[in-house]
């Protein structure tokens, strides 16, 4: 061994180790991005089975409060239209919002009817739908939580770089605007 085999090892080792934490780098952040995806579908996943349960309901109230037309075909209006937004999480949750408005406007009518809270298929309909609510409640801060351990690995030093190399977006948060939006749709009884 010659004096120059120290100082070939490390410049054969620098580009090593710099390949090493650019690929280490870029897995991580494909990773992140399919854990986004990955919680994404599980959200689309309970916001349909609410969609499910929601013409149930309808009809459920329908039957007791019959006079209460325009506030159906509304509550139907806002399903249609969340079960068909397929925009970025900002407009879906805009929709999500109007939906949950409408029903709790639902439960809201239900009040005055005795007979209707007390029902068998009422009482399963409004647990169920609240049960759904909780799901989608959790769906959603994971889908947040990977949202931002994705913005803030595009963002931070040195992973920036490569995320600005291979054009990796931040997402959006899937957030609802209104606190009481927030709250899963109950009634007393």
């Amino acid at each position: 061994m010659d004096g120059l085999d120290g100082p070939l090892i490390v410049l054969f080792a620098i580009p090593v180790v710099g390949l090493i934490w650019f690929i280490a780098g870029f897995n991580a952040l494909v990773r992140i991005r399919n854990h986004c995806r990955e919680s994404w579908s599980n959200i689309d996943t309970e916001l349909k089975r609410r969609y499910d349960l929601i013409p149930n309901l309808v009809n459920t109230v329908k039957g007791y409060a019959a006079h209460e037309n325009e506030l159906f075909e509304r509550v139907t209006q806002a399903r249609n239209t969340a079960l068909t937004s397929n925009g970025s999480p900002a407009s879906q949750a805009a929709d999500e919002n109007n939906l949950v408005r409408g029903v709790r406007q639902l439960f809201a009518v239900a009040e005055s009817y005795p007979d209707l809270k007390a029902s068998k298929n009422f009482l399963a309909l409004q647990d169920e739908l609240s049960n759904t609510e909780d799901r989608i409640q959790r769906a959603r801060r994971f889908y947040n939580a990977n949202v931002r351990d994705l913005n803030t690995r595009i963002e931070v030093v040195p992973s920036n770089l490569i995320a600005n190399w291979f054009g990796f977006q931040k997402e959006e948060y899937f957030e609802v605007e209104d606190a009481i939006v927030r709250e899963a749709p109950a009634v007393s009884m």
